[in-house]
This record gives C-alpha cells, sequence and structure tokens, in this order.
C-alpha cells in the first residue's frame, strides 16, 4: 500500500473519529474526517437502511472531495420497539437530539418492560467509495445485548452506557476501548473492511 494513501472518514462527530483511528491504527495510511475538508458537503442521510445512508456518506462526498472516502452509518435497535430507532438512532429524540435526549427517549419507552424483554442489537455498514463515486466495499456487522435502565460506565458514546453485554454483564461504557475494539459492531465490520480493503487491486491517489 502507498504510504501516502489517503483514506476520509465520512464523519464530522468526533466520537466515531476516535475509534476508527484507533482500529485503522495500524495501518501506513493517513486517515482524515471531514474536519479536514472546509468545502465537504452536508450529505442528508435520506436512506431507509444503514447500508443505504453508509453508501450516500461515501460515494457523494467521494466524488466531490476527489478522495477515497468511507462512509459509516450506525445506530441501536430494540426488538420491543419494533427495530426502532434504527437508522434514526442519533436523531432518535427529535432533529436537535443529544446523546441525553436520546438515552432519555430510549429508557422511557422502555420503562415498563421486563429486562428479559429488551433484547437490542447494535449494526455497522462501511461503505468504500473511490474518487469517481463508485463503491468497492461494502460490509455490515452487528453486536448484540440488552437495553438496562441505569446508566453504567463513563467509556463510549451514544447509547453505550445503556447497551449491555449480556455474557460479560457489563455495558458498553464499562467495558471500555480496549474490549469494545474488539467485541463492537463497528470492531466487526472494521475486520470485515479490511479484509476486502487488503484484496483490492490498487489504490490509486486522489484525483485532486
Amino acid at each position: 500500500m502507498d504510504e501516502n494513501f489517503k483514506l476520509v472518514l465520512g464523519t464530522h462527530n468526533q466520537k466515531k473519529r476516535r475509534e476508527l483511528q484507533i482500529l485503522l491504527a495500524h495501518l501506513p495510511l493517513e486517515v482524515l474526517t471531514l474536519d479536514d475538508f472546509p468545502e465537504a458537503l452536508d450529505v442528508e442521510e435520506t436512506g431507509t437502511t444503514f447500508q443505504e445512508n453508509a453508501a450516500l456518506k461515501a460515494t457523494v462526498q467521494a466524488k466531490h472531495l476527489g478522495h477515497w472516502v468511507m462512509g459509516e452509518d450506525s445506530g441501536l435497535s430494540v426488538s420491543a420497539l419494533r427495530g426502532a430507532p434504527g437508522v434514526y438512532s442519533a436523531r432518535y429524540a427529535g432533529e436537535d437530539a443529544n446523546d441525553e435526549t436520546n438515552n432519555a427517549k430510549l429508557v422511557a419507552s422502555l420503562s415498563d418492560i421486563p429486562s428479559n424483554k429488551r433484547q437490542a442489537w447494535y449494526t455497522c455498514h462501511m461503505t468504500l467509495s473511490d474518487p469517481t463515486g463508485n463503491p468497492h466495499i461494502d460490509v455490515e456487522a452487528s453486536c448484540r445485548g440488552q437495553i438496562v435502565l441505569e446508566p453504567r460506565g463513563t467509556a463510549g458514546f451514544g447509547y453505550d452506557p445503556y447497551f449491555e453485554l449480556v455474557e460479560y454483564r457489563r455495558t458498553f461504557a464499562e467495558l471500555g476501548d480496549s474490549v469494545k475494539s474488539v467485541l463492537s459492531h463497528r470492531a466487526k465490520a472494521m475486520r470485515m473492511f479490511l479484509s476486502k480493503f487488503h484484496s483490492l487491486p490498487s489504490l490509486p491517489v486522489a484525483t485532486q
């Protein structure tokens, strides 16, 4: 792989950027995010699936920036809520939602549901697009657990303090980066992504 190769992560989310950079740290490439490009677009997430949104983030941004872009879309689904919040995880409590308001709505929605009925799963989809807007990689992975009604732990972000891995009896926020970087939906998707990334026949540089 060309050590001058630049991979742009199609996100402004600093916490997500940190997780992805940890997972990519061993590779000889320069990892950038949309914060490094003042001209980056604000791609509207109009897809109804994680795959559709990841593809939009990758292909539209890649063609605009003239760089290889990895688009990633992820979220939480709860069986008792018929799969919600799903693709609306980041704005579950409304367009101005944040982690606190999203989690408050989640807990309120499940307050009358017993713990053995609060099964949930995280999903992560990653798409890699070349600078012409042509996708080369599409992978998706998930991680199953259940929702607890009281937050536990201080690591992670999003719904992590409420997402418990049953076999560990710990939330993602309690397990921390080292464990999450192995077990999480994003870590699993990244392993699938990298196996395909390394097998790409060529990785030309940006078009501009």
